[in-house]
């Protein structure tokens, strides 16, 4: 055999083409686009992440602790006691604090003597870290809930800043994903 007269096939180097690039931003945009809105819309509307940051909520929430922030059921129903939510405050330039539900709309809030009443009735909060100071009495208005951080020496919430209007919840916080050990729903 005489390597002379073979044909050697050597490979082509394909030229950059304007048509060429146009068609792989296209095929990236066809598949990045619709994930960045699918991925946006249910940060908005559905549910979000969010990172706690400060011990008002401890022992239940720790700082660094990452949390599933669901949106939709208070557009089905009010929130109920004891529930953990997220407020956004807007007289704090929309600073977002986590703390529980506490009274409802219409209740009357008291503190004596290191208890919380609603209603005249004390609070089972096995939650709290420690006894609420103070003699304070607020009655909670339509469309607005009253709300404290479990650890009450170290919170700023509804004891300083009044009820919460209902449009200024954010969502329910259900579900802590990290850190591992702390996976679970929130209670």
């Amino acid at each position: 055999m005489n390597y002379d007269d073979d044909m050697l096939l050597m490979p082509v180097a394909t030229s950059y083409t304007p048509s060429r690039a146009r068609h792989y931003i296209q095929a990236l945009l066809q598949t990045v686009a619709p994930a960045l809105v699918i991925a946006l819309l249910i940060h908005v509307f559905l549910a979000q992440a969010m990172r706690v940051n400060g011990q008002s909520m401890e022992p239940s929430l720790h700082t660094g602790q990452r949390l599933i922030v669901e949106k939709i059921s208070y557009l089905l129903h009010a929130p109920r006691r004891g529930d953990i939510v997220v407020v956004r405050m807007p007289s704090r330039d929309d600073e977002l604090l986590v703390k529980r539900v506490v009274a409802l709309a219409g209740e009357v809030v008291e503190i004596k003597a290191g208890q919380v009443y609603v209603d005249g009735t004390p609070l089972d909060e096995p939650y709290a870290l420690a006894e609420t100071s103070g003699n304070q009495r607020w009655v909670v208005g339509p469309l607005q809930v009253f709300v404290m951080g479990d650890n009450r020496n170290a919170s700023k919430d509804s004891r300083s800043f009044g009820p919460v209007k209902l449009s200024h919840i954010v969502g329910h916080a259900l579900f802590s994903y990290w850190p591992l050990n702390q996976i679970g729903n929130l209670e």
